[in-house]
């Protein structure tokens, strides 16, 4: 017996409308949370350039309370800005050192000197492309 061509059916191959609008949502909302996960990543690199910095400005100080006294490096750098050329040398420091893709050296300030000589240095962004906010590393090493 013959089949007729009128009965020969094809199987559709490929996906409906509703499981590519499935699939599209999915992948959607996947997106949205890596990008705002992404972001934070982005600002936490931003501010390693500023944590490396503000640690060599804390070792910086250190050696200067070793060489000058602890009294005379509280007076002269506590409440004070990196931006100063004067102070950028006595702390062994051209103007160049501390300026970075976000950060400048104005950016950094010694928030004061404990009598360890160990420095709190607050940070606070000022540049258009850097990430908001002020971090401070405190005399014990650590960021708040």
């Amino acid at each position: 017996m013959l089949k007729s061509p009128c009965r020969f059916s094809q199987r559709n191959k490929g996906f409906s409308l509703v499981e590519l609008m499935v699939v599209i949502m999915v992948i959607s909302i996947l997106a949205s949370v890596m990008i705002s996960i992404f972001s934070g990543r982005v600002d936490a690199a931003k501010w390693s350039e500023a944590n490396a910095a503000a640690g060599t400005i804390r070792t910086a100080v250190s050696t200067y309370v070793a060489r000058c006294g602890i009294s005379k490096a509280q007076a002269d750098l506590v409440r004070t800005t990196l931006d100063d050329a004067a102070l950028q040398a006595a702390l062994g420091f051209s103007s160049e050192d501390l300026t970075g893709t976000y950060f400048v050296s104005s950016d950094y300030t010694i928030t004061s000197i404990n009598v360890s000589g160990h420095a709190t240095v607050e940070v606070t962004a000022s540049r258009s492309n850097a990430p908001q906010g002020t971090k401070t590393l405190t005399a014990d090493g650590s960021w708040q």
